[in-house]
């Protein structure tokens, strides 16, 4: 990569996406000028205040209205509020000239290249030579863009394509223009992955590029074959969600949220394009469309499209489902199909596919219908939009949200049987899949020595996908580099003297396997490595503690074996942290309960920045019994400073925990207290994330790791916190905002960070609070109140307040 510094960026438009990708910048430490266009009128507001066009606060009111409603918005663009002051506001007349001081102009205005054109004209007066100017674009070809521009101007011109919203999701198109220089195509591919933390794709400069070309071909195929097979959307949702490996949004109700009109503006985009596409006429949109379209039945926007949210005369909200024939909006259905019974238990989404092309339902009929169509799109879309298989199939993940590609599910199906099932349904796959089977490939990926290769078309053999030497993938070498496996974890050698847990059990809960695993772990570790790290790649890090286990013992009255499971756990996050070696977390997606507790001691904490952390104990009626409570009281000590008010700080951690607050990103966990500034870190590309752990581990060992010394310097400060907080929750509770429940574990939380009832403060040692942590906890299980919330939570997954 060329030694170019992004330091500066200047974002034209400020619209959804403009917003989104200026607080995106802001997120990575970017200075952003965010710039939008003069109002030509005065509204209501400002007529009534007497100000004029000529005033600066309406001059910049399109801005700054644009970027406050971004800010405010959920899930929010932004890590940490405070990041908002790295950007900068203006207009397009005053200061425009300021473009001169940036490293990268990007332009995000309406998709209509006579505007974008205009806007390129003028930064041009502005823009310094070989400063990076590059247009987010959806589908206008770039090469009409920089047409009449200054050869510098086109050298350093591209497209470079986010997808909305900019924070959340990871594709990153990067679009040559006809000029662009190759050093900038290389530096904007290696900095999206790098700095922004997105997966960068190179795609060729065709109609919607490569995202949204699979993504709208998918969608418009969904389309026709509803009405064809006598599918409900419910029904299409229910086939098309997680159980596929997509988000919970599916296909209707992701594209209520993007807007109908986006996608309809995409499709007539490729259709009026892509005339020689095999699928051209799938780009027509279907009468429904065609009528939803004309009632502005848009979506959320227009507060309905395929699905509408009303209130029923009980004052309740519903949400109602569109039915295709009739247009008329109704209650919704209940889907359920037996093809889909036959996948409950199978946990990895890849292993599901081979189940669902084989169902004798109308969901097997439905599987095979859709696969095929895909497979044989994707496959002639090569060399269209990509020379390079594996392109397809990051953008789909990365753009999309699907847990695997195009080809990496036609590799699970099997190649063969896939054509198998393409030749039933009357499709053709491109020659070079033919070709590429008859001379012996079977699948479009292999995993050799930790690596991924792709079948290259041209050479006609396996080649290594770029790119992965920063990543360590722990699919690839989970079988090749295994030290010790048990139901709950994998142990791997991450080569460098470092080992891994990664945590196997349902949604990463911590039961008895994982905890004699992570023990093991250690074990191993000290005797022939240099340090652990606890991390893995699923979708979240840990939900917590196996509660099922809990309630099974509590319920059962089996307090003995319930005291010894949690002195187990504590004893186990001991370990963690008072072992001779260094132990790195690396929590990402949610980290919650007895997941947040592991982060809490471990040495170092290397956190994707996409991650939900917190002590969430309090929902299911206790407080955090894996040393969690006794982590808090010792780090509100370590935060008293000279003159602070010591009963304050306790009472911010307190507060954390009685209020179950869960950070929105890693940054957020800062200011809850449950990762350290100036020692935990922060890993904008999750696929960098356990590579990264692993140098910290082995940085950690290489300078010499000393096993730390128990505390036993804790200062608690007895009856003088214990009677603060008493008040507190007798206040709470005589006001009705909290149950007589919520105030009874509230109290035996502030028993806990108080340090018992002592006359005075005291130095206290940490098994000392474990001892009355684990107490408090066991003496919640035995509250019928304690066990009807945990009940709730197992049916449920959500919290259930007295």
């Amino acid at each position: 990569m060329s030694k170019r510094r992004i330091n500066k960026v200047a974002i034209i438009g400020s619209g959804i996406m403009g917003s989104g990708i200026a607080c995106h910048f802001a997120n990575i430490g970017v200075e952003v000028l965010l710039l939008d266009i003069v109002p030509r009128e005065l509204n209501d507001a400002e007529k009534a205040k007497g100000l004029t066009l000529d005033d600066k606060v309406v001059r910049n009111r399109i801005v700054n209205t644009a970027l406050a409603t971004a800010l405010k918005s959920k899930p929010s663009p932004i890590y940490h509020q405070s990041f908002a002051s790295r950007i900068t506001t203006g207009n397009l007349e005053d200061d425009i000239a300021k473009v001169a001081d940036v490293d990268w102009i990007m332009e995000v205005v309406v998709e209509r290249l006579d505007i974008k054109k205009q806007v390129f004209e003028k930064l041009e007066q502005h823009r310094t030579p070989g400063t990076l100017i590059t247009s987010n674009t959806s589908g206008i070809p770039i090469k009409f863009m920089s047409e009449g521009r200054s050869e510098d101007f086109q050298k350093h011109f591209c497209g470079t394509h986010f997808f909305n919203p900019a924070r959340y999701l990871k594709l990153f198109e990067v679009i040559p223009g006809p000029k662009t220089s190759q050093d900038v195509l290389d530096f904007l591919n290696g900095y999206g992955e790098q700095f922004l933390g997105k997966t960068s794709v190179i795609a060729k400069d065709t109609p919607a590029f490569i995202g949204n070309r699979i993504g709208i071909f998918g969608i418009q195929s969904l389309f026709h074959q509803v009405k064809e097979l006598g599918l409900t959307i419910e029904e299409v949702d229910k086939l098309t969600g997680p159980v596929i490996g997509r988000p919970k949004s599916a296909t209707f109700r992701t594209v209520d949220v993007v807007g109908l009109d986006t996608l309809v503006h995409v499709a007539n985009g490729i259709y009026d394009n892509c005339p020689d596409d095999e699928a051209h006429e799938l780009f027509k949109l279907p009468d429904f469309i065609n009528t939803m379209m004309e009632n502005k039945w848009l979506g959320s926007k227009t507060g309905q499209g395929f699905y509408k949210k009303v209130k029923g005369d009980n004052g309740k909200s519903e949400i109602l489902s569109l039915d295709l024939d009739t247009l008329d909006y109704r209650s919704k259905k209940r889907a359920s199909f037996p093809t889909l019974e036959l996948t409950k238990t199978v946990d990895k989404v890849i292993d599901r596919f081979p189940i669902l092309v084989k169902g004798k339902d109308k969901a097997g009929e439905f599987y095979r219908k859709n696969f095929a169509a895909m497979f044989a799109y994707v496959s002639h879309r090569i060399p269209e939009i990509s020379d390079e298989l594996y392109k397809i199939d990051d953008a789909m993940k990365a753009g999309f949200g699907w847990e695997h590609g195009p080809f990496q599910i036609w590799d699970a199906i099997g190649v063969e049987k896939g054509l198998e099932i393409m030749k039933a349904e009357g499709k053709e796959p491109a020659a070079w899949v033919n070709d590429m089977v008859a001379s012996g490939n079977t699948s479009f990926y292999t995993v050799k020595d930790g690596a991924t290769y792709y079948y290259d078309i041209d050479k006609k053999a396996q080649e290594k996908v770029p790119g992965q030497d920063s990543f360590i993938i722990l699919d690839n070498i989970r079988k090749s580099n295994e030290v010790f496996k048990n139901s709950g974890v994998v142990v791997e050698d991450l080569g460098d003297g470092i080992l891994n847990v990664e945590f196997q059990s349902k949604m990463n809960t911590i039961g008895g396997d994982v905890l004699a695993g992570l023990n093991k772990a250690i074990d191993i570790a000290e005797k022939d490595f240099a340090g652990l790290v606890v991390g893995n790649q699923g979708a979240n890090f840990s939900v917590g503690a196996n509660i099922g286990m809990i309630f099974m013992m509590a319920a059962e009255q089996e307090y003995d074996e319930l005291n010894m499971a949690i002195k187990y756990f504590q004893d186990t996050m001991m370990r963690m942290r008072y072992s001779s070696i260094p132990t790195i977390s690396a929590p990402h997606g949610m980290t919650l309960g007895g997941g947040c507790e592991l982060s809490l001691h471990a040495d170092k904490v290397v956190a994707a920045a996409e991650t939900y952390m917190g002590l969430v104990e309090f929902g299911v009626g206790v407080i955090p019994g894996g040393g969690g409570s006794k982590e808090m009281a010792l780090r509100a000590q370590d935060t008293f400073k000279k003159g602070d008010v010591e009963l304050n700080t306790l009472q911010e951690y307190f507060l954390t925990i009685g209020m179950a607050k869960v950070s929105t990103s890693a940054y957020e966990a800062f200011d809850l207290g449950v990762l350290q500034k100036g020692k935990d870190i922060v890993v904008v590309n999750k696929d960098r994330q356990i590579a990264t752990a692993k140098a910290q581990a082995k940085l950690m060992a290489d300078q010499g790791y000393t096993q730390p010394v128990k505390r036993k310097d804790i200062k608690v400060l007895g009856k003088q916190a214990l009677g603060m907080f008493l008040v507190g929750t007798d206040s709470m509770e005589a006001s009705h905002y909290i149950s007589e429940h919520d105030q009874k574990i509230a109290n035996k939380l502030a028993y806990v960070m108080a340090g018992g009832d002592l006359s005075e403060p005291t130095k206290v040692s940490e098994q000392y609070l474990l001892d009355l942590e684990r107490e408090a906890f066991l003496s919640l299980c035995t509250e019928r109140k304690t066990l009807e919330r945990i009940q709730h939570m197992l049916k449920t997954g959500k919290p259930l307040r007295n």
